[in-house]
């Protein structure tokens, strides 16, 4: 926020902006979840073939027609089962939601942390149901990925 006032002379602060809030922990999650993904797709760009460019470029195709027809279905499969993967890691992510907004923001894994560690008003069995789901749908999640990530090691080889 204080580059953005500094470059841009925009303070977020005045608009109403928390980073506190959802937008503040989408914002936050945003930032460490950037790098995880360039990590994790930076192999399959690097598994891209020269020859498939100037085979294009043969064919008489611009960069625009290799871009759209070559590069992006290829890279596709990778980019969504990064996305998937990614959306896994942020779905069981309990420790900078906590941190940033207490109890104050209602996500799953927040929910099931109180259920669990015994507030006034905790259930063992919501929390035991809480629990079942997050695991049901990060297992879903891993289960895409690996699927979306054979589809693209076909091409990748």
């Amino acid at each position: 926020t204080v580059l953005l006032n500094t470059l841009v002379g925009l303070n977020l602060y005045a608009h109403g902006f928390n980073l506190l809030s959802f937008w503040g922990l989408t914002i936050t999650y945003v930032y460490f979840q950037i790098p995880l993904m360039v990590v994790i797709i930076v192999p399959a760009v690097d598994g891209l073939k020269r020859e498939w460019g100037e085979a294009a470029a043969t064919l008489g195709a611009t960069q625009a027609q290799y871009w759209r027809m070559v590069v992006i279905p290829v890279l596709w499969p990778s980019f969504l089962g990064t996305v998937i993967l990614l959306f896994a890691n942020a779905f069981g992510a309990i420790a900078t939601a906590y941190a940033l907004t207490g109890s104050s923001l209602n996500i799953v894994p927040i929910l099931l942390y109180a259920q669990i560690r015994g507030d006034v008003l905790h259930n063992a069995h919501l929390g035991y149901a809480i629990a079942f789901g997050m695991i049901f749908i990060t297992g879903l999640a891993n289960i895409f990925y690996i699927w979306f990530r054979t589809r693209s090691e076909r091409w990748l080889k």
